[in-house]
């Protein structure tokens, strides 16, 4: 059984079911959905599982942040969809602006091999560094052996483009895997062409378009291209490929079309990718490297600052896919990126923005969610601190974003460039090392780049960043003895437990959606006895069918989630007993359902019970009781307002 497959069974089913999707990839932190129909999806629902970050609708799909265990709910998921069927109709196809289906398309392409160009480039980077460092040198066997393996995915990138470029066009896999080999045939490269003898003649000769012609294909002629490690043809082959399969599969009879079909798509695509294609489309990707350095070069201080402010917002919105190509094909046709780069202090001014706030916050919860989000944005990956503590409010976030851009316009300034496809966070450094002069220069540049963001971040933050309003230091309140409740100077709401066992802090309950926060403050019960009552005199607004959790709004006001278990929703009301109905009012200390802690036990799930303010936002703060060990109706926490 997945560890998520519960909040995978949800997501799906708040997504319209599985009939529904027609696609699904993930990103470091994001499910990223291709749905027939948007407005199938319950929106709210989504955003208030257990897990679930928040929601965002961007380029054509349908973006479910989870976080940085992303990786294994897609794994929960996959199960649950199935095989998912490509074809689409013509509304489909036609879905979203030109604009939206344009970033479908990039993200679709680039997103499935994004994680091994970042290892590979890690490697080759860390290759280098070692080598720099005096490790070993760069003619032994270990930098030869690791230059291999990790120059290996960059030198075929076509192959791989072939194969997620042919599932995004709907062209048969291992069809867009040939045709990325063909392009990478060594006999077919330029450089083995121009070893071989002299070239037959020069087409377009005196201009930026001079090309070497070694072989004719019935006279015409082959302009000498080196295809391994690009990144434009093999794109635009595929897609052509992808007509030519649908044509052939049409008009080809069946008794032949299993291996008549594929050749024809093959030679076809192939003559029109080495004739046509490939050359326009190389010309192409030189055009807008070089296009996109003049552009820069006009000011590259304000080209910098421009890229640091906005590169987060691209990415909420998931915008930034239309620039990660020029990214990765300035570095296959110039050799290096100094476009994209300003970006590279930005995760570090918002893990800056966001110790700076827990160092001045109040709210013990926030300093609780705040210290995971600081070690995760030192490696680069800052989504839970972006959705989850900047980005709700506000101004911490528009901090995080003067800071970077302050930094990107010293980084436009000073050229800042990196040489192959590194990491993220503090291991990208090693992909800023030249591979052919061992330079460090770049990493000097991108360490004062930060140098200059984070004490801008932390001293913004610190003055102008408050919590929405006062929490009161939990100093001035006393907890007495086990059945003593809190002597208080200010309004509070009692919470009485509504359980009998071991007291759990919030931040110790095994579930994360729980334990962060993410639903609210609260505590924790490991139970003694498989009965629950009432915490306080209020209604019962929510009774769950399989009777696992439930939801009381106190007389006062206050919302509280008692939530018996986790994923126990999976035992579909086996072994919970209620004895209350949804919308009926009950008193303090009323039995509401009683549950069987061995079968549940036994069956695999904690019977952990997460006790939780679900609108926390309305109180100042939520004081836990210090006792170790509670019975049912014992003061449990005091919300404080």
């Amino acid at each position: 059984m997945g560890k998520y497959e519960q909040l995978a069974a949800r997501i799906v089913e708040e997504v319209g079911g599985k009939e529904n999707v027609s696609g699904l990839t993930h990103c470091v932190t994001r499910l990223r959905f291709n749905l027939k129909d948007e407005s199938k999806a319950n929106d709210e629902v989504i955003k208030n599982l257990d897990g679930v970050v928040t929601v965002m609708k961007s380029g054509g799909q349908y973006q479910v942040v989870i976080g940085n265990h992303v990786a294994d709910v897609y794994s929960d998921v996959l199960p649950i969809i199935g095989e998912i069927s490509q074809e689409k109709t013509a509304d489909q196809q036609e879905k979203g602006s030109v604009f939206d289906r344009f970033i479908n398309v990039i993200s679709g392409i680039f997103q499935p091999v994004l994680g091994l160009m970042s290892a590979a480039g890690m490697l080759k980077g860390l290759n280098i560094l070692f080598s720099v460092m005096g490790l070993y040198s760069d003619t032994s066997g270990v930098y030869i052996f690791l230059s291999g393996i990790s120059d290996a995915l960059f030198m075929y990138l076509p192959v791989i483009l072939g194969y997620t470029a042919a599932k995004k066009f709907n062209l048969k896999p291992l069809m867009g895997v040939l045709l990325g080999l063909a392009l990478c045939y060594p006999a077919l490269q330029l450089g083995t062409l121009a070893e071989a003898g002299k070239p037959l003649y020069m087409l377009f000769e005196g201009t930026v378009f001079q090309s070497p012609v070694y072989l004719d294909i019935l006279g015409i002629p082959l302009i000498s291209v080196d295809y391994t490690s690009t990144v434009i043809p093999i794109i635009i082959i595929v897609y052509f490929a992808s007509y030519c399969q649908k044509l052939f599969d049409r008009v080809i009879p069946d008794v032949v079309k299993f291996f008549v079909a594929p050749m024809l798509t093959m030679v076809v695509a192939l003559t029109i990718g080495f004739l046509v294609i490939g050359p326009l489309a190389t010309f192409g990707s030189n055009l807008i490297a070089e296009g996109v350095i003049a552009v820069r070069s006009f000011s590259p201080m304000i080209s910098g600052a421009l890229v640091g402010f906005f590169w987060q917002i691209l990415v909420i919105f998931g915008l930034h896919w239309g620039i990660i190509p020029i990214y990765i094909n300035n570095i296959m046709t110039v050799g290096y990126d100094n476009v994209m780069m300003p970006f590279f202090a930005t995760t570090f001014a918002q893990t800056a923005v966001v110790f700076a706030m827990m160092i001045k916050t109040k709210d013990k919860q926030l300093k609780r969610i705040a210290f995971p989000s600081v070690i995760s944005g030192i490696f680069g990956i800052t989504e839970p601190a972006i959705y989850g503590i900047t980005l709700p409010r506000k101004t911490p976030f528009i901090i995080s974003c003067i800071a970077s851009g302050i930094a990107g316009a010293y980084y436009g300034f000073a050229n800042l460039r990196e040489y192959i496809f590194g990491g993220m966070g503090i291991f990208e450094f090693p992909a800023m090392i030249n591979p052919e002069t061992h330079g460090t220069s770049d990493i000097v540049v991108g360490i004062i780049g930060i140098c200059i963001a984070v004490p801008i971040a932390l001293i913004l933050t610190f003055i102008f960043y408050k919590d929405p309003e006062e929490v009161l230091e939990t100093s001035t309140i006393q907890t007495d003895a086990l059945d003593s409740e809190p002597i208080l100077a200010v309004k509070q709401m009692t919470v009485y437990s509504p359980l009998t066992g071991d007291v759990i802090p919030q931040e110790k309950i095994e579930d994360v959606a729980f334990s962060q926060g993410l639903l609210g403050k609260g505590v924790g019960i490991y139970p003694s006895i498989g009965e629950v009552v009432a915490p306080f005199d209020g209604t019962l607004v929510t009774l769950f069918p399989t009777k696992h959790a439930l939801g009381i709004v106190s007389d006062d006001g206050l919302e509280l989630l008692i939530h018996v278990g986790l994923n126990t929703v999976q035992l579909e009301g086996k072994h919970f007993t209620s004895y209350v109905e949804q919308g009926q009012v009950v008193k303090k200390g009323q039995r509401l359902l009683s549950f069987d802690i061995e079968a549940i036990e036994a069956a695999g799930f904690s019977v952990e019970v997460p006790i939780i303010v679900t609108n926390t936002p309305d109180y100042e703060d939520i004081v836990v009781t210090t006792e170790k060990e509670i019975q049912k109706e014992a003061f449990l926490f005091s919300a404080l307002t």
